[in-house]
């Protein structure tokens, strides 16, 4: 299997390629291509038990050759054969030129996002086509502290034309103020319907007012490992999570060190934390409570709530579970958090992150295969009876002007066939429209967290991105505090109850 750095950056050459040949011999289409029937829903029975790991080997490849005709002389139909690059670029300019209106309108978009390194590469990838077919310049800006930038430059009356947020309640932020768009103004909503659940829909409808289109999920709880060592030490998957905590203290007790935790990510540092504080809640109280929490109906002194706390205290209250002790868990930028698990001999057994990692450690460790030099398992359940639970994340991109550069780009950024070329790309990205089959991902690891929200009993969205931006922002703070005095829990969770009472 390639390797996932050598891979992204090979494919956006590939891309580069398949657009400059498009460009040189086909010419610019001015009608969008015919669009195909969304699949089908979901199958509605869940599964009873959780997904187990995925298989280490790809699919095998589609045939070669055609089939022989029948003997009737009537022709066979040829197998599907998976679009190449230069059809997938070619598709999705013919889509950036029918969200143009079918014109090379030229002009420019600004777009404030959070990738940065590989991610933001993808991303350029995304938009290379668009740029080509429509002859607009996007001016994209990536910064892990988006919403202070947005914040400052929305109330200064100077707002990019699009940005990305990760937290519906920083969206009813400026939703409030009328600085958003209406997007069912601008996007076909028939066609949004067909390819979009109505669960992303409503994420991004804010007091009845659709303001935000989801772009990009991930799937959380994911707790990531080296296959190979966990086989060395003849370590098996945790069933539950006081199993994940026997397994914990047997790696303390044989002199290693269970987990790495990092939880630095500039303005929001301590969200990493909070991802944990989620799972927790949502497994061991259940989805009501769960629901109470983020929507400000339950105190955070309850016991539900302080008793998730006292549980993740078990981990990151313990220095022996922390490779680095508290001031790595503090100091490390999450994207490194997981480089430990592959030194010789490992810092660290198990780390706790999304589906996103995956692409931070190929960038940090190229050689590394996924599935077979690093996989992951769903955080475990508090019992074995309960509901399949996952939680995810999301990007949503919300619109600020009205040009009409900015129209047609959100109107692109919305189709499968702008969202197929990152899926195919890989490095953990997930996308939540219909038309994108899950074996467009480029390795068995997108694939699995695909699979996870679809066969997932239970699906919620993650709790801090839920709640209103002063709570969310509490709760980070919160996190910190808690990792460096987790005695202090009383009057941490305290300091939270007041914050709720004055956010909601």
């Amino acid at each position: 299997m390639f390797k996932r750095l050598w891979q992204t950056t090979a494919f956006i050459m590939v891309l580069a390629l398949a657009i400059s040949a498009c460009a040189q011999a086909t010419p610019s289409p001015t009608v969008a291509p015919t669009s195909s029937v969304p699949p089908t829903a979901a199958p509605t029975t869940a599964p009873t038990t959780a997904p187990t790991e995925a298989a280490t080997t790809a699919p095998t490849t589609a045939p070669t050759e055609a089939p022989t005709s029948a003997a009737t002389g009537a022709p066979t139909p040829l197998p599907t054969v998976p679009p190449t690059p230069a059809e997938k670029i070619a598709a999705a300019e013919a889509a950036a030129l029918a969200a143009a209106g079918g014109t090379k309108i030229g002009g420019s978009v600004e777009f404030i996002g959070p990738w940065g390194g590989s991610e933001q590469s993808a991303f350029e990838a995304v938009y290379t086509p668009f740029e080509n077919a429509t002859g607009i310049t996007v001016n994209y800006t990536g910064t892990r502290d988006v919403q202070t930038i947005l914040t400052t430059r929305v109330t200064a009356g100077n707002p990019p034309d699009l940005a990305d947020f990760s937290t519906p309640g920083t969206l009813a932020q400026f939703q409030s103020i009328g600085a958003l768009q209406d997007l069912s103004k601008i996007l076909d909503m028939t066609t949004i319907g067909n390819q979009y659940a109505s669960t992303w829909q409503d994420l991004g409808t804010i007091n009845g007012e659709f303001v935000a289109q989801i772009f990009k999920v991930a799937t959380k709880g994911l707790i990531w490992h080296d296959p190979k060592v966990w086989a060395s030490l003849n370590l098996t998957q945790p069933a539950t999570w006081d199993d994940m905590i026997t397994l914990s203290n047997n790696l303390i007790n044989q002199g290693y060190t269970p987990w790495c935790i990092a939880v630095a990510s500039g303005a929001a540092s301590g969200w990493p934390g909070t991802d944990w504080l989620e799972d927790i809640v949502l497994r061991q109280s259940g989805l009501d409570v769960y629901n109470q929490w983020w929507q400000g109906t339950i105190k955070w002194t309850s016991p539900q709530i302080t008793q998730a706390w006292q549980t993740w205290g078990t981990i990151v209250g313990n220095p022996a579970m922390l490779y680095g002790g508290v001031n790595r868990v503090l100091a490390t930028a999450f994207q490194q958090d997981a480089d430990p698990l592959f030194t010789n001999p490992p810092g660290c057994y198990m780390e706790h992150q999304a589906s996103f990692m995956s692409g931070f450690i190929e960038a940090d460790n190229p050689t590394l295969v996924p599935g077979t030099d690093f996989n992951f398992f769903l955080f475990p359940p508090f019992s074995s009876s309960e509901p399949v639970s996952v939680e995810v994340g999301g990007d949503l991109l919300g619109v600020f002007t009205t040009t009409p550069q900015a129209q047609a780009f959100i109107k692109y950024l919305a189709t499968s066939e702008a969202q197929d070329i990152w899926a195919m790309i890989g490095g953990g990205y997930l996308s939540a429209n219909l038309q994108i089959s899950t074996t467009d991902y480029p390795d068995v690891l997108s694939q699995q967290a695909a699979n996870i929200i679809t066969q997932a009993q239970v699906v919620v969205f993650d709790a801090s991105d839920n709640m209103p931006a002063a709570m969310t922002n509490a709760f980070y703070s919160a996190v910190l505090d808690f990792i460096q005095t987790p005695s202090d829990l009383p009057s941490i969770l305290q300091n939270l109850d007041t914050v709720q009472s004055s956010s909601y």
